[in-house]
């Protein structure tokens, strides 16, 4: 398969060109995971711009974004593949008559059987493929054994088919926000990504590129005020999806410039916690004085 990227530059020119900025860490970790066809395990807050970072690589690859949203009970059924049971009755049903079971038992253990969940589908597919594996650290220490065999071999075994290997190989994102210590032996299939929330000016940078008709000096202050807000000792910072949140609620309001009461009256959807959101006011009523 012909790599996806010929250079880290040309990673970060086509996540810029579908909104994504991204720094050289982040472009070159997606650079070496292409050539290396190895997972990237990609930690940090939430909020950070991890899963939209496997969404923008489809998009900017032309590639099929196959989703994996992971919970805590997650199995096999719901992760690879389970079988179709109702259609199995229906052809055991049918064919009743038959002189044999291992002809029957053939017959239904074949692919037309086969449900396919998000790993086998990335596996299986024959397009480009982005596969996101989201919230990894959800689930529990066990079911991580399900996607070893993926993450290394980029198969799955199969017991009444045998081994379906990828016919191409899938670029793959595993995002976590430190809710849990993940494996060793998941940790070591994977390049490692972590993403923290940006520095003050990539941040108005995003404001700026994400909120249309946002003018430079409003950006500059959401950025500034984000920043000084995530310095308090708060129970959730406010993510960079909600600092765009209460950049375009500004917008809507027809504000120009945030003082100390427009910043506390909208506090709400940057915090979502009253402790946080009290904390906040009384550091901006000092602050934007």
């Amino acid at each position: 398969m012909a790599p996806r990227f010929t250079s880290v530059q040309q990673v970060r020119d086509g996540l810029r060109d579908v909104n994504y900025l991204a720094d050289d860490g982040i472009a070159g970790v997606a650079f070496l995971a292409d050539r290396l066809a190895k997972p990237i395990l990609v930690e940090g807050p939430a909020g950070t711009g991890k899963t939209q970072l496997a969404k923008s690589i489809a998009d900017m690859t032309g590639a099929r974004l196959i989703r994996l949203q992971c919970y805590e009970g997650l199995d096999e059924s719901k992760a690879l593949y389970e079988w179709n049971y109702k259609k199995q009755l229906l052809r055991i049903q049918a064919d009743k008559n038959s002189d044999g079971w291992s002809e029957i038992h053939d017959d239904i253990f074949s692919r037309e059987f086969l449900l396919t969940r998000p790993l086998l589908e990335a596996i299986s597919a024959p397009d480009p493929v982005v596969l996101l594996i989201d919230e990894v650290d959800r689930v529990e220490v066990e079911t991580e054994a399900l996607l070893l065999e993926i993450l290394s071999e980029y198969q799955v075994s199969i017991p009444e088919l045998g081994t379906i290997t990828a016919t191409q190989i899938p670029m793959v994102f595993l995002t976590s926000n430190n809710t849990r210590e993940l494996s060793e032996a998941l940790k070591r299939r994977c390049l490692y990504l972590h993403v923290d929330y940006p520095s003050m000016e990539r941040e108005k940078e995003i404001v700026l590129t994400k909120v249309e008709g946002i003018t430079e000096n409003l950006a500059d202050q959401v950025a500034r005020i984000v920043r000084s807000i995530r310095q308090l000792d708060l129970k959730k910072s406010p993510s960079v999806s909600e600092t765009l949140d209460w950049a375009r609620t500004i917008m809507l309001l027809n504000i120009e410039t945030i003082d100390a009461q427009v910043a506390k009256d909208t506090l709400h959807v940057l915090l979502k916690y009253q402790t946080d959101i009290a904390k906040a006011a009384k550091e901006l009523s000092v602050d934007l004085v």
